[in-house]
């Protein structure tokens, strides 16, 4: 990275941002790592699993379109504030008084949801620092916060061997409480932020085809990386028999490379552009999964395809969000949290589409497959549009930027 990125915006906030979205994302994921375990002790099916997994990204999705209103509306740095306090009240009631049922495990997923709407505030409060040139980048590593994911799959499941599931909930809320002292000191509202958005700027918004695009591509990236992250315990366990600390390692090396990628990702759309990186993703994505769902009898290959998959997918994060500042430069707020909403439903169905294929057909071919022919789609639908994306936006201010 340039010097000149350096200069360019505050440090000590996107270091704030990275670390408020890191530890979000690893709270939000938590059910996936311990799915294993919660549904054997719960005595869950395949969909029932799918859906409780599938339930924090659900309401994650939603909660982005609240909190992106309230970083617009009142700052950033507030929203965020207000979000991590939530759900450090939904895992001590969930730690305290017990989860002992499935419809329990959905009121915690809601609750955890506000750990995922984290990303309506976490690229703002970095976006608003930054020059055109380096949106890229920055928001690659403040997107980069979603390698809490990793962490949650290494250590979530040999923390529940050892001291029961549970208790996990307790044991996060210790760097929870440090990451929102941290968030509390360090991190700054940029001076020069957009004003607030109106909510006919929402409905204007959703109306512009462009935003549909951003949305729909977005809903296949991170709803790609975010709902194979949560079904791939369950699909190591069920396809290879593996325990749940082995399937969580494995899911580990996947979301590892996935999250470590989206910086990378966007500092290559600000090299080559955004859309030609965006297609290079899609096409790795497509291919890996489609070989995936062949149901390939060796575990280590089907986790060698997972992790490019998962490069692909992570790549692709940043790449649609070096685009997104170019087009929206001044309605970043609100194209957060509608983009950020689509990510996660795009992960909800995942997550939930191949539980249910999983139970009713025994197997998981048909839902990868479904995954691979949409990598496709988007692949296509953004080829279609990149000429006339290349023409039309440098009068909205993306002359300065990679297209």
């Amino acid at each position: 990275m340039s010097t000149s990125f350096w200069k360019s915006g505050h440090t000590p906030t996107l270091f704030s941002a990275f670390l408020y979205f890191d530890i979000s994302f690893m709270v939000w994921y938590l059910l996936g790592p311990l799915a294993v375990q919660i549904a054997t002790n719960l005595e869950l099916d395949a969909q029932q699993r799918g859906i409780m997994v599938a339930t924090p990204i659900l309401s994650g999705a939603l909660l982005r379109l609240l909190l992106g209103f309230l970083a617009d509306r009142l700052s950033p740095k507030l929203a965020g504030v207000i979000g991590q306090l939530i759900v450090i009240l939904s895992l001590s009631i969930a730690w305290l008084l017990g989860i002992d049922s499935y419809e329990q495990t959905l009121l915690l997923g809601l609750g955890l949801g506000f750990a995922g709407a984290s990303f309506a505030v976490a690229l703002p409060l970095a976006s608003q620092w930054y020059p055109p040139e380096h949106q890229g980048t920055a928001l690659g590593i403040a997107g980069a916060g979603n390698s809490g994911t990793v962490l949650a799959a290494l250590f979530a499941p040999g923390l529940a061997y050892l001291f029961g599931w549970q208790n996990v909930f307790g044991l996060a809320l210790i760097p929870l409480s440090i990451t929102l002292l941290v968030f509390l000191l360090l991190a700054r509202n940029a001076p020069d932020r957009p004003p607030p958005a109106a909510l006919a700027d929402y409905a204007r918004a959703l109306r512009n085809t462009d935003s549909a695009w951003f949305m729909f591509f977005y809903s296949i990236t991170f709803g790609g990386f975010i709902g194979l992250a949560s079904a791939l315990p369950g699909y190591f366990s069920d396809e290879y028999d593996l325990d749940p600390v082995r399937a969580g390692y494995y899911t580990a090396a996947c979301v590892m490379v996935g999250s470590l990628m989206r910086p990378v990702g966007g500092m290559l759309a600000d090299r080559v552009g955004g859309i030609l990186a965006l297609l290079m993703m899609y096409a790795i994505a497509s291919g890996c999964i489609a070989i995936v769902g062949l149901n390939l009898s060796d575990a280590w290959a089907a986790l060698s395809l997972f992790v490019i998959a998962m490069l692909g997918l992570g790549m692709g994060n940043g790449a649609v969000f070096q685009l997104v500042p170019q087009r929206f430069s001044r309605e970043m707020g609100v194209m957060t949290g509608l983009i950020g909403m689509a990510g996660g439903v795009g992960g909800f169905i995942l997550a939930a589409g191949l539980g249910a294929i999983k139970q009713h057909s025994g197997d998981y071919q048909l839902g990868l497959w479904l995954f691979a022919a949409l990598c496709i789609l988007a692949w296509a639908g953004l080829f279609g549009v990149r000429h006339r994306w290349r023409t039309a936006w440098v009068p909205l201010g993306a002359g300065r930027a990679r297209l």
